[in-house]
């Protein structure tokens, strides 16, 4: 399943890596925008087979950043 931006925003943190496993709701990006901090989370457990982002990059709303294998 493809986790998405629901912003335009700059990466700040990437909380996990690629082949980590998460639950619904863990944190798997922290984006900043004006200024906010704004978590992107896990919306089903499983484990996560890409990150598409890195800290820095620059994202747009729609953007896949990452994509999690269903458990």
């Amino acid at each position: 399943m493809e986790i998405k931006a629901e912003l335009t925003a700059t990466v700040w943190k990437v909380v996990v890596e690629q082949g980590a496993i998460v639950a619904e709701g863990d944190e798997l990006v922290i984006l900043e925008s004006m200024k906010m901090e704004i978590p992107v989370v896990a919306t089903i457990a499983g484990t996560v087979t890409e990150m598409r982002v890195g800290e820095e990059d620059r994202i747009n709303e729609g953007d896949v950043v990452a994509v999690i294998e269903p458990a």
